[in-house]
């Protein structure tokens, strides 16, 4: 048997008290970009799960011509509001260590979750926006039903999107503006065109946004893409010198500055989308959004933090829990939350179709999911 002398006790102590931290290397996070504003009237002051917004409708205005000859009344113009619900969401977090584990690893495991506990929840929070993001385009995709009586998204320039059983939505491979339905890997299309040269591979792009907007275009938007999209993207020469600066984030641009890019590797298309609503070669999908349309909200919660003992676990040892509560309000404008209104919220609440209504008039809407190839 090896003798173990005071050297080779002083090596373990060494590598003991090594412990370093493994990078992250999570998505992309879309929380801290300016896709999310705040409004004042979102905040979590309400006694209940939900919350309300009040706004005003545009007014479609009766204009009277003055009559010198009768004295009939003018007619008077309506006033309408309308009334957009959301809903609160709080998430929990803890860990627990065994008191005398401390003895052989001579680290405070609990330190840990106390260090990364800022990076757990920017993940979290990026999670939820990604599945509003989600839940948003399955609705829109639901109420255009494109496999059952409806008529899908916007097939064309003309398309009217606040049309009964119409889609805020583009399917760059339904059969419409971009051509015939695609049928196969030979016709499908993806986002950029590779066969067309220069700024002409972003014609697709621009045609989704022009059809989408109409001429209530923003000046610019930002666009959350994945990594095969960008190389589609440098391999065309579309990525622009210039940086734009946000804050403290730095974005690459496409077009001028017209669309600033957000990459991410999270998956963006949506699940659960019934039979014919979208074109089958359609299997990944691209968000342009515009400045600030996702509003967040903390929402303050009771004791967030608490440390729970218990001293006579493991015959003595004890034994330590941490838990960390926090809570937000992820909310796209335009849309009212239908869902549950009696629970917190789950991401899985955020990306279903149903838990999402669309309130605006499709130009207010600042989330266009384009899907493709």
């Amino acid at each position: 048997m090896a003798v173990i002398t005071s050297n080779d006790f002083q090596n373990i102590a060494l590598a003991i008290s090594a412990y370093s931290d493994e990078a992250y290397t999570t998505e992309k996070k879309l929380n801290s970009t300016g896709i999310v504003g705040s409004n004042a009237d979102i905040n979590d002051s309400g006694e209940s799960f939900i919350g309300q917004i009040r706004y005003y409708k545009p007014l479609s205005a009766t204009i009277n011509v003055a009559d010198l000859s009768t004295a009939t009344d003018g007619t008077y113009t309506d006033i309408a509001t309308g009334v957009m619900d959301y809903v609160k969401s709080v998430r929990t977090v803890g860990s627990e260590e065994v008191n005398m584990q401390q003895v052989i690893s001579k680290q405070d495991g609990l330190a840990k979750l106390a260090r990364d506990f800022a990076e757990v929840r920017a993940q979290d929070e990026h999670n939820a926006l990604l599945n509003c993001l989600k839940g948003v385009a399955l609705s829109e995709v639901t109420l255009g039903d494109a496999g059952g009586s409806g008529n899908g998204g916007m097939l064309a320039f003309t398309t009217d999107a606040d049309a009964a059983n119409t889609g805020a939505f583009v399917d760059i491979n339904a059969n419409g503006e971009f051509g015939a339905a695609a049928t196969g890997a030979g016709d499908e299309r993806k986002l950029f065109d590779s066969t067309a040269a220069g700024a002409a591979r972003g014609e697709r792009l621009f045609k989704a946004i022009g059809m989408a907007y109409k001429d209530y275009e923003p000046d610019f938007m930002y666009m959350v893409t994945s990594p095969e999209v960008m190389a589609q993207m440098r391999a065309a020469n579309l990525i622009d010198q210039t940086i734009v600066t946000d804050g403290n984030l730095e974005f690459q641009t496409i077009f001028a500055g017209k669309f600033r890019l957000i990459l991410t590797r999270a998956d963006q298309m949506t699940g659960n989308v019934a039979a014919g609503d979208l074109n089958a070669r359609s299997t990944k999908c691209s968000f342009v959004i515009k400045p600030g349309s996702m509003t967040y909200s903390p929402v303050a919660t009771p004791v967030p933090v608490e440390i729970d003992r218990t001293a006579a676990s493991y015959n003595g040892g004890g034994s330590t829990r941490v838990w960390y509560r926090y809570g937000m309000i992820m909310h796209p404008m335009g849309y009212d939350w239908s869902g549950s209104t009696t629970a917190f919220a789950s991401n899985t609440n955020y990306a279903t179709a149903a838990s999402w209504t669309r309130k605006m008039n499709a130009l207010n809407l600042g989330i266009l999911p384009i899907f493709h190839s």
